[in-house]
């Protein structure tokens, strides 16, 4: 079977220790197939490559066909993010601890890689949220989220209140310590240390889960996924928005965050005998038996 990939990029969490190792080692991998390689700027000028053809993710975006990312699930949804737009599909080799996303183990690249790179793979696309924040008028932020959007109290204040309301129609105002909103990927992460429900990923749907509530009778609830969420910030100090945990603002009372499914999806790939299933029982341990305490 002939190669699907010509062009490979490479994106790796460079302030991890072996990180640099693994990446030279797959961009020779790839070269002995005769494939070209990229890899992302700041990658190559963090491990000392930048013999490899160093390039801004926009440039990936635009002429890679496949982008390997080598980190934890924080690197996965960064690349994914931006390379959803282009529809440059993504493949994640776990470097970091949990790996809910960056299936394939640093032990077992080789072989996974090589099946992807024949064309053996499973194909997954993952919806995005983007996110409006106005103030007024103006638009004060714009994000894309693959995970979750989290409004939130600051650490040095108490409760926020927000105004809810769910296309158009008022759902609730909420005391909380905030609020996420989850796509099916974000659902395993911190929705679900938040006790909202797991989404499987081909679900056309979106989680909104209540952190720390002071009503306790307010619980999760799953949406359709082309719900226009509006939130608007009746009252607290400090509080800020987030996406994925990875980008921030800070809000003001009063202000409206809009949030909505994206235009694009990321496409995920996955080696031979992925299942989701098997992902959830291996990252969360549904394949151990509860122990007993004997009295």
């Amino acid at each position: 079977m002939s190669n699907p990939f010509r062009t490979v990029a490479l994106v790796g969490r460079y302030q991890s220790e072996g990180v640099a190792g693994s990446l030279a080692e797959i961009a020779a991998f790839l070269r002995e197939r005769a494939i070209s390689v990229l890899v992302e700027a700041g990658t190559a000028e963090a491990i000392g490559r930048t013999d490899l053809g160093h390039v801004t993710i926009d440039e990936i975006g635009r002429h890679a066909d496949l982008t390997v990312a080598v980190g934890g699930d924080g690197t996965m949804l960064g690349v994914a993010r931006h390379l959803a737009r282009y529809g440059v599909p993504v493949v994640g080799i776990n470097h970091g601890r949990l790996g809910f996303v960056t299936d394939i183990p640093l032990s077992q690249w080789r072989d996974a890689l090589g099946r992807i790179l024949e064309g053996d793979y499973t194909a997954e696309d993952r919806t995005q949220l983007t996110t409006r924040v106005l103030r007024g008028a103006e638009e004060v932020w714009n994000q894309v989220a693959m995970n979750d959007v989290v409004v939130s109290r600051s650490s040095r204040a108490g409760m926020i209140e927000l105004q809810v309301h769910v296309d158009g129609v008022y759902m609730y105002n909420q005391r909380a310590d905030g609020l996420i909103i989850a796509t099916p990927t974000g659902s395993t992460a911190y929705a679900l240390s938040a006790s909202g429900p797991i989404l499987h990923p081909r679900l056309a749907g979106l989680v909104l889960v209540p952190v720390a509530p002071q009503a306790l009778s307010n619980r999760p609830i799953a949406l359709p996924d082309d719900a226009r969420i509006h939130i608007t910030v009746v009252e607290g100090r400090e509080p800020r928005v987030a996406g994925d945990m990875q980008v921030f603002s800070d809000l003001h009372v009063g202000d409206d965050i809009i949030v909505e499914r994206g235009p694009h999806r990321a496409r995920f790939l996955h080696p031979p005998g992925y299942t989701y299933f098997g992902t959830l029982r291996g990252k969360l341990n549904w394949h151990e038996l509860p122990i007993l305490s004997r009295t």
